[in-house]
């Protein structure tokens, strides 16, 4: 069972938060609510082409403290994957991959350019798509052989393995072992409807593999990402554009 350590506030948007992550069987005791904050809210612009503009107010995300984190200690420190990214207090993070004893995966989004190092230290999986990365890593990054620069640059700077998604390119991923080669994964040629939550697609379906099916490898769970992230851009919208368990089970 997956769970969710996060801050709602105490407003409409709150309560219906809970519900939906309880209608998904997410454990939501960790979940806490807030009167001094409204609830995160992002709004999402959609092109014809399906790409996507997000202005994103953070909100109650923000509320989230190392006493939450400490008051979670359980079930981060149990978890077989723990998934984590940068719309709470770079600190919480921080302190929650110290705690983890499983995979963890950092989504560095939404990217920051001052930044303490342990971000890319302490994760098993440094996440990010392009502009995150050049942003990271400092580097240009507009192609795959430039994305791949990037993530050897990351290595460099301290990560344990870094993940670059690629959009219709795919993704690529590298550990910091010299003798284990870049893997780059094709993403399917699919129409785009809207490309909005793709990125949360692919975690999750990353995040599912690697705690479900430990007969894949990363490679294998980077391949199956790809195939469900893809698979919802050619939905609108975004949590209701993502594919459920049946997808997965096809490409086993």
């Amino acid at each position: 069972m997956s769970g969710k350590i996060v801050v709602v506030g105490d407003d409409v948007w709150g309560p219906k938060y809970i519900a939906n992550l309880e209608s998904l069987q997410v454990n939501t005791q960790y979940v806490k609510t807030t009167e001094n904050s409204s609830s995160g809210i992002a709004q999402i612009n959609v092109a014809d082409n399906g790409m996507n503009q997000i202005i994103i107010v953070a909100g109650a995300n923000q509320r989230l403290n190392l006493k939450d984190i400490e008051d979670a200690e359980s079930i981060i420190s149990s978890a077989d994957v723990l998934v984590l990214q940068l719309e709470t207090p770079v600190e919480t993070a921080i302190r929650a991959l110290q705690l983890a004893k499983g995979v963890s995966i950092l989504n560095g989004a939404p990217a920051i350019e001052t930044f303490n190092e342990e971000l890319l230290r302490l994760p098993s999986i440094f996440c990010v798509n392009e502009s995150e990365a050049s942003i990271f890593s400092g580097l240009p990054v507009n192609n795959p052989n430039e994305a791949e620069t990037a993530a050897k640059e990351l290595i460099a700077k301290g990560c344990q393995s870094v993940l670059i998604t690629l959009g219709e390119d795919g993704a690529i991923f590298l550990t910091s072992d010299p003798n284990v080669p870049v893997f780059k994964a094709d993403a399917p040629q699919v129409k785009s409807a809207d490309t909005t939550g793709a990125g949360d697609a692919f975690i999750g379906a990353l995040a599912f593999c690697l705690a479900n099916l430990k007969e894949f490898s990363i490679q294998q769970a980077i391949k199956a990402a790809c195939i469900v992230a893809a698979d919802s851009v050619t939905r609108l919208g975004t949590q209701i554009s993502f594919p459920g368990e049946e997808i997965l089970i096809r490409i086993v």
